[in-house]
């Protein structure tokens, strides 16, 4: 069974930055995924990286701000997050997937909070 287990987040003044790691457990590596989910929205993804880490797509509103890498000797996905904007506040999930069908492995979630 794969495990997700997310470290980082906190509060941090608009224009600040904050890193996000993942760390992946119990499975074969997989492709992994950012999602943040503000309060009374929906879940949304913000980005995503391939298993070699050679391929990454972002959510329009955080390119340019946010990268995500990974180093496959840890088993971890990292999520850059620079130029905070206050509508960046979000809670943050990981998720991993075994097929391009579905996201099948979730993170406990982190709190991002951006001031303004």
């Amino acid at each position: 069974q794969v495990q997700l287990v997310q470290s980082g987040g906190g509060l941090v003044q608009a224009g600040g930055s904050l890193r996000l790691s993942c760390a992946a457990s119990g499975g074969t590596r997989y492709p992994m995924g950012w999602f943040r989910q503000a309060p009374g929205k929906e879940r949304e993804f913000v980005a995503s990286i391939s298993t070699s880490g050679g391929g990454t797509y972002y959510e329009d509103s955080v390119k340019g701000r946010f990268t995500i890498s990974r180093d496959n000797a840890k088993n971890t996905v990292f999520l850059q997050m620079n130029s905070l904007k206050p509508e960046d506040t979000a809670v943050y999930f990981c998720a991993a997937r075994r097929d391009p069908t579905s996201w099948h492995y979730w993170g406990q979630g982190t709190q991002v909070t951006v001031s303004s």
